[in-house]
This record gives structure tokens, sequence and C-alpha cells, in this order.
């Protein structure tokens, strides 16, 4: 599983690296293709990999690890103002022919992942990433806000309260990720 698990990692990586060649279609909309490396973002750039992932009901303080005490994912931020995340649940079902995958076993996979890339904006606080793909296509398009602690080799990115698209519960996460490259 960990080989299939690095396989999947980096291929991802290889299609951000021949997507980062390509102003994103929303950035030519924009205008912002020229993006500029800012000082910022070289406290960023790199990639790093998912340690912890929690989330934290706010009506009941109810805290409960996401996707796993486990979870498996990496994020990368480029020079050059582009991004990528994927993170996967720990110990995800593979069905046993992907070709024969049930209509559930692909509906279980889709919930048990989070995956999204586009360019990105940093202040030395505040993350936001301006989504140009995501697997959830109602984030596509939009952009999202996360509150930055940097600690020595650890990432540790806060997002406001906002409604879960798993559950419905309004919730707080948080995201702890260590430095790889």
């Amino acid at each position: 599983m960990k080989t299939i698990l690095g396989m999947v990692a980096l291929g991802v990586f290889a299609v951000g690296a021949v997507f980062a060649e390509f102003p994103s279609p929303m950035a030519l909309r924009a205008g912002a293709a020229k993006l500029t490396p800012a000082p910022a973002n070289e406290q960023l750039a790199g990639t790093w990999r998912l340690v912890r992932f929690t989330r934290t009901n706010v009506a009941t303080g109810e805290a409960q690890d996401t996707f796993g005490k486990a979870p498996s994912g990496f994020i990368q931020f480029g020079g050059d103002g582009r991004m990528m995340m994927l993170v996967v649940k720990e110990q995800r079902a593979a069905p046993p022919e992907p070709e024969k995958m049930t209509e559930q076993q692909r509906a279980d996979l889709f919930k048990t992942m989070i995956a999204y890339a586009g360019t990105y904006t940093f202040d030395g606080k505040a993350l936001i990433c301006h989504l140009d793909v995501t697997w959830n296509q109602a984030w596509t398009g939009t952009d999202i806000v996360r509150h930055v602690t940097l600690e020595g080799s650890k990432l540790i990115l806060t997002a406001d309260a906002h409604k879960s698209y798993v559950d419905g519960n309004v919730i707080s996460a948080v995201m702890v990720f260590e430095k790889v490259l």
C-alpha cells in the first residue's frame, strides 16, 4: 500500500511540475499570470508531509481526528505562486480490480480524500489558495483561507469555522505538516 501511495504522490507531484509551467485559466482571466515570488512565499516553498489532521465541532467542542489517526498526504508550494494538496484517510479500502469498482466503492474513496491545486498568496500569516482544480467541483474557482503558523520544520494550517462538507456540522480544522523538501 505504501508503494502505491508513494507512486500516487510522485504522480501528483509530476503533474504539478508540468502544470506549474502553465498559467491557470483563472490566472489568465484575472491577468494574474505574471505572479512573482514574494519573500513570504519562500517560507512555504517546498513539499510538506501531513502528520495530523483534526477537526473540532464548534457547537459541542468535541475534537476528532479527521481521516483517522494516521492520514496520508502532502502539500506543495512552488516559489512561482502555485500549490497543490492531496490528503487521504488512513487505511482506505482498495478495490481488488479498479476497473470493476462499484459506485459505492467510488463514493467511499471520494469521501476519504481532499485534493486541490491553484495559485496562492501568503502574507506571513494568512494563506489564500485560489483553486483552479479540486476533487470537489463545488470548490473549483473559489478561494480558501488558512491561518498559518510556522514552528521550525512544522507548518500548521488552521481553518476558520465553516460547514463541513462531510456531515454539515460547523467545524474548525487544523492540519499539521512537516517539511520534506
